[in-house]
């Protein structure tokens, strides 16, 4: 830091501002050296924000190559594509589909991965390449595979990768299918997050061999996932801290419109009427979304904002079943609730939110997931996998 107590800008200084936090570690810093950000950064980028999700406007190298060096020098993630590259220009597009990670989420990422000289990584999700070329510095390029569904991301990427002196194996393809041809693997790095772990990657992950991938639910939330690879086949590890990626394509959701579920009636349609104690603000955030998430099944909230500070929290299940509101006005200690559909949606968000605070509001560190190799099944726990949350729902 500067004597004025400011962050110094470029590499050192944001090198300095990792150290400080824990998330780039002593050993990870000559890795952190050699392999320039920058170089894996287009012209045009949209940088995200240093508190919660979203994207700011468009900074240019080529009309504004200090704020660009400033970005890229930045802890926060960089939106390279929009839209699956079906974009052009330096608005805003409709959904982020590529980004160069948050440097903090890259290196702890890749601490939790601990890749070693010699080890066999396999990568899920080249991107613009970066975190390909840290682990070939890391391991060595002959160590490392990496995937990457998107072609011209492909192509990119590894543009880059050889321009700063590395040569990994870069296939264009679909990431949930792994790259069987140098299984097994002792380290696997997946850059985009995942509702269902591939039963490919835990084939091709060798015993003792370590899974690091961002995990998110339906319901929402998310948090990186570090599993170990079991003799049987199961993989099973802690979550190591919170987490918010894009969504491996082979898993995005498409949600269906609010109007499906009231069978073209106007709300609240064939509703039932109640009130809760519980108030929508409990369960919104990142962590408690996430806990109620790994106990309930296919349900998902999205929030209606009006003009006033009030909303209205809807809940819907992905099967087009059920649905639920529940109408937030600040102030109030009674909230009105309508249900409809077979399953009392609210009713099981407020049983999933109720366990959580028994259990004394666990965080990460005590979350855990455990994946069945062979049946495709996740069980989540807290504290050990002796201990499965309860499925709600």
């Amino acid at each position: 830091m500067t004597e004025h107590g400011t962050w110094e800008a470029g590499p050192r200084g944001l090198a300095s501002r990792l150290l400080g936090t824990g998330a780039l570690t002593p050993d990870w810093l000559p890795v952190y050296e050699a392999v320039p950000r920058e170089l894996f950064v287009p012209d045009l980028v949209w940088p995200g924000r240093a508190e919660g999700t979203g994207q700011g406007e468009a900074v240019d190298r080529r009309t504004d190559p200090a704020a660009w060096l400033r970005a890229v020098y930045s802890d926060i993630s960089l939106t390279t594509q929009w839209d699956d590259g079906d974009h052009s220009g330096s608005a805003r597009g409709r959904s982020p589909t590529c980004s160069n990670s948050q440097p903090s989420m890259v290196f702890s990422m890749l601490a939790a991965l601990g890749a070693r000289p010699g080890d066999r990584v396999l990568e899920i999700g080249t991107g613009t390449g970066w975190n390909a070329a840290l682990l070939s510095e890391r391991v060595g390029s002959a160590g490392v595979v990496t995937v990457e569904v998107d072609p011209e991301n492909a192509r990119t990427a590894r543009e880059r990768i050889r321009a700063a002196g590395y040569d990994p194996l870069t296939v264009v393809g679909d990431g949930a299918a792994g790259y069987p041809g140098r299984a097994p693997y002792d380290r696997v790095l997946v850059t985009a997050s995942v509702t269902e772990f591939p039963r490919a990657l835990l084939a091709q992950t060798g015993p003792g061999g370590v899974i690091v991938a961002p995990y998110a639910t339906t319901y929402g939330g998310g948090a990186v996932a570090r599993l170990t690879m079991g003799e049987d086949g199961t993989a099973s590890g802690p979550f190591t801290g919170s987490a918010a990626f894009m969504r491996l394509r082979q898993q995005r959701a498409h949600r269906r419109h609010t109007r499906e579920y009231l069978g073209g009636r106007d709300w609240p349609a064939d509703g039932v009427r109640s009130t809760t104690g519980l108030s929508p603000e409990e369960v919104g955030g990142w962590l408690p979304m996430f806990a109620i998430g790994l106990q309930t099944r296919g349900v998902f909230p999205w929030a209606e904002y009006y003009g006033d500070g009030s909303y209205t929290l809807w809940l819907r299940d992905v099967e087009v079943t059920s649905w639920a509101t529940v109408d937030h006005v600040p102030g109030q200690e009674e909230f009105e609730v309508y249900q409809g559909g077979p399953r009392e949606l609210w009713r099981e968000v407020v049983t999933a939110h109720t366990w959580w605070q028994r259990q004394g509001r666990p965080g990460y560190g005590r979350l855990g997931l455990t994946v069945d190799g062979r049946t495709g099944e996740h069980v989540p726990w807290v504290d050990s996998p002796e201990h499965p949350v309860p499925a709600v729902g």
